[in-house]
């Protein structure tokens, strides 16, 4: 066990970890503008590896439907145990907004698409990004609807999605799917530039996270982020997920990255939604770092099982 468990923490996770702390050094000696970086990645490198990945994957429309309703109930069940937790311990309205937040937003893309791909071969990469998209809208709905409060803006979620770069790529990877896929120099430029993806977010991350000042650990944060890691003592995050594979039929590959982006840290995201909604942006971005750091431990010891 412990062999398995210094193999899964060196072949693994510490590739991740590597590259994050490449971003985070070269964004201070090589003054990187994160935000340069992130919407090179959002607008031009996500779209571009959705599009060949889903271009080309030979899914069955019924395991994705059982994929996607996997997670709904998996992100939902997180929202509503973030909302019980602060509630539970009389927060206010804003920390109650701020750990669903916290609790929607894994980081499935830049963190959870490598270390699927790592863990269990690049096969994996088809039903993990079947889970990406299906995260990246439901979370964005819910955390969106949460920060904007009662503002009236719910709708104005329902519109960020739909202009998800990685969303409106997706209606063209299915057409190319059922039609025998994409010409050939649509797969290479989107294949050229989705490869690009995983190593620019991964870095990108890194920057970010390196650019967090003037912080603090709290208790709450430490709750926050059990509660995105662990889902407390019975519900949430991976325990939810093991119980859920059961009777949505997931097996193999689907089930394994089913589970681990299910379990990743919370997402950089959450800290932009945050600081663009006036949701407690200094407890949510610490929170996002404090979950990736502890996430090293979570998702090591998860790894073994999966």
């Amino acid at each position: 066990m412990l062999v398995q468990l210094g193999g899964i923490f060196l072949n693994v996770v510490t590739p991740v970890f590597a590259l994050l702390l490449i971003g985070a050094l070269a964004g201070r000696w090589l003054e990187l503008d994160t935000r340069t970086l992130t919407r090179f990645a959002y607008f031009l490198l996500t779209p571009a590896f959705v599009f060949n990945i889903i271009g080309k994957a030979d899914v069955s429309a019924a395991l994705a439907l059982r994929m996607i309703g996997f997670i709904a109930v998996v992100e939902i069940g997180l929202a509503l145990l973030g909302f019980l937790v602060a509630r539970l311990l009389r927060r206010p309205r804003k920390l109650v907004g701020a750990y669903i937040l916290i609790a929607v937003f894994g980081n499935v893309g830049n963190f959870g698409l490598p270390l699927i791909e790592f863990r269990l071969g690049p096969d994996a990469l088809i039903p993990a990004t079947v889970f990406f998209v299906s995260v990246s809208m439901i979370a964005f709905t819910i955390g969106v609807a949460v920060a904007t409060g009662s503002q009236g803006s719910k709708l104005n979620a329902l519109f960020s999605v739909i202009k998800t770069p990685a969303i409106i790529a997706l209606p063209f990877a299915l057409f190319f799917n059922a039609t025998g896929g994409p010409p050939l120099f649509l797969e290479r430029i989107a294949g050229l530039l989705g490869a690009a993806m995983v190593p620019t977010m991964l870095v990108t991350l890194g920057v970010q996270l390196s650019q967090m000042k003037n912080f603090h650990f709290s208790a709450d944060m430490f709750i926050a982020s059990g509660v995105r890691l662990l889902g407390g003592p019975l519900l949430g995050g991976p325990l939810l997920a093991f119980l859920l594979v059961i009777p949505f039929g997931l097996v193999g590959l689907e089930r394994g990255a089913g589970i681990l982006q299910a379990s990743v840290p919370s997402a950089a995201l959450a800290s932009i939604i945050a600081l663009e909604h006036d949701l407690l942006p200094d407890f949510v971005t610490p929170t996002v770092l404090l979950s990736t750091l502890l996430s090293l431990v979570t998702l090591t010891g998860l790894m073994v099982v999966i």
